[in-house]
């Protein structure tokens, strides 16, 4: 019963999100209700409970968070850590000419990429060539 439910709702979901990701305005304030109303309801949820006092709360929530592994990349963010792991600055810390050296960089990049396409394209015509050729 529950992988019926659960195939159901994945085909509900792929089909709503590949429409809505058209409507990326009113796709943003769906998926914003449909958070504050969760929250809502969490919220209301732990009201119930006289224990669920602001402490308990926040000591509850960050074990949670700990345990599913979702505290440090929800508030820091994966990009941070790397980031700092790797000790790059942050965008707001490098100076103009580090920023010119990165685009440089990444237009360097992008013209090998390109070169790379070109020669792709070149032996896919020489192949095809010789498969014409009896």
């Amino acid at each position: 019963m529950f992988k019926v439910l659960d195939k159901f709702f994945d085909r509900l979901e792929d089909n709503v999100r590949n429409h809505l990701s058209h409507y990326p305005i009113i796709y943003a304030f769906i998926a914003g209700v449909g958070i504050i109303l969760f929250w809502r309801g969490v919220w209301h949820t732990a009201d119930l409970f006289a224990f669920m006092t602001g402490p308990v709360s926040t000591i509850i929530g960050v074990l949670i968070l700990l345990i599913v592994g979702a505290f440090v990349s929800f508030f820091i963010g994966d990009s941070i850590i790397i980031a700092g792991i790797k000790r790059e600055k942050k965008l707001a810390e490098k100076t103009e000419g580090e920023i010119e050296t990165e685009k440089e960089e990444l237009d360097e990049v992008r013209g090998m990429v390109q070169k790379v396409e070109d020669e792709v394209d070149e032996i896919k015509k020489i192949v095809e060539k010789n498969n014409k050729c009896p």
